[in-house]
Formats: C-alpha cells, structure tokens, sequence
C-alpha cells in the first residue's frame, strides 16, 4: 500500500473526471498500489477512460475476487442474480455449464456456493477464456473456447444440470449511449446484442434442451424491458419459463426448463 500520497488529489481528479464513486476508487487505487509510481499510473489509465478493474486487475463479485484482464468483459453486480438463482436449483455434484463466461465470474462464484459441482466455461473470444482459465482452472473447472455450444465437449449433451448464460443483451444502436468506459474498453462482442438484444438468447434457447439433464435448468440474464423476448426465444425452444428480478442488484433472469 502507498502510504505517501495526497489522496484528495486522486480523489479529485477521479471526479473531475467524471467518477460519481471517486472516494471509493481512490481508495481501491491507493491499496492496489505497490508504489508511488505505480499509483500515478494508475490514476491516469482511470481517467483516461479504462474501467477502474481493469487498471487493478481484479473486480468484486459476489464477494469474491475476480481476476479481470484487458479487453475482457467486466463482471457487473446485477449478474449475480444468475449466483443466487442458479445455486437454488442445484446441488453437489451438479454439472454446470458457464456460457459466455467472460472471466468466469459467475462459475466461481457457483463453485463456491455449492459443494462438489463438475464446472465447464465457454467462451468465443480468446482473451476471455485466457482471463477465464486463470480464475477457473485452480478450481478443476474445465474452460473451452469457441461460439456457444460447438465449444463444450459432445460428452455434455443431455448432462447439464445448470446451463448460466450472460451472453450480451444490448440492443445495437443502443452500444453508443453505453459510458465510455465499456465501450471503449470492453470487447464489442461481449456487449451487442443484436437488433433488440436477443440474437444471442435465441440461439441458445433453440438448442438447450439437447445439452441440458432431466430437470435441469437454463438460466438467461436479461433485462426487464428485453423479458419478454427471452422467454419467448425459451418457448420457441420448447422450454417452459419464468422471470424473476432482483430489485435490490437490479438484476433479471429469464429461467427455463423442459415443458
């Protein structure tokens, strides 16, 4: 930790820089810092627009830290509805598939909720299974990369318990108005979502049920305006649904199931 630094000077410049958190970075920054030097750099790379985990190389989430590298999708407090609701519907020994896993977030934090599940990720993009395997391999998770489903091995088919998904949701004229800490600095990949923000939900509910075990649940984040759609593109799949929104993260799931 920095011990020599004016930190109402970080806290300042965060601010002016547009950071509505700017004490709580400051902090996060001065703690991460390994020198004075370091610090310095760091607070310039936050202002200058890279998400405040990236420049750390960590995020929070569902109280575990998560190892966040760049051009990897940032883990958000509102995908922790897939946690909560996910670890309800299964027990150990569970086959659990993180679809889109990004850094992994949300299998790590399943892992550590429930005793003994067997974890796969999935990812397109090679960056984030690079970022994932480090978060995920110290578990014996197994991490695979490729586009959906073609990642995960045919053994899988019909054996998944718990199939999470945060696939993008972000309807693509909306990518502009997104802050331009994500847009910027996240892959465009992980955040469009096609015309409505659905293309995504759609194709992973049209195949689910080949990969999914008896009784097992798909789990879709969504969002409250983009539910319906959702759960439309699960019935589509012949999956029987309900939505469920945590008010508290602002976080929604679309679940589903076989009818």
């Amino acid at each position: 930790m920095v011990e020599v630094f004016d930190v109402s000077d970080v806290v300042a410049r965060l601010r002016a820089a547009g950071s509505v958190y700017a004490e709580d970075e400051a902090a996060v920054l001065r703690a991460a810092a390994g020198s004075q030097d370091d610090l310095e750099s760091m607070v310039r790379r936050r202002v200058a627009g890279e998400p405040l985990e990236v420049v750390v190389g960590w995020a929070e989430f569902c109280g575990h830290r998560v190892v966040v590298e760049p051009g990897v999708f940032v883990p958000r407090t509102r995908t922790g509805v897939l946690v909560d609701q996910g670890a309800r519907l299964i027990g150990p020994g569970a086959v659990v598939v993180d679809l889109c896993c990004g850094t992994g977030a949300v299998g790590l934090a399943l892992h550590a909720r429930v005793d003994g599940i067997e974890l796969h990720a999935a990812d397109i993009d090679p960056a984030a299974v690079r970022c994932a395997r480090r978060n995920l391999e110290p578990l014996g998770a197994a991490v695979h990369q490729g586009d959906l489903f073609d990642a995960l091995p045919g053994t899988l088919q019909g054996a998944v318990d718990l199939l999470v998904v945060n696939a993008p949701y972000v309807p693509t004229a909306a990518i502009s108005t997104m802050p331009p800490e994500a847009r910027e600095h996240e892959p465009l990949a992980a955040l469009d979502g096609g015309g409505d923000g659905v293309d995504l939900h759609r194709r992973v509910a049209a195949h689910a049920l080949t990969w999914l075990a008896p009784g097992g649940h798909l789990l879709i984040e969504t969002s409250p305006r983009q539910a319906a759609l959702t759960t439309a593109a699960m019935a589509t799949g012949a999956l029987a649904s309900r939505v469920v929104t945590d008010a508290v993260i602002d976080g929604s799931v679309a679940i589903g199931w076989a009818r």
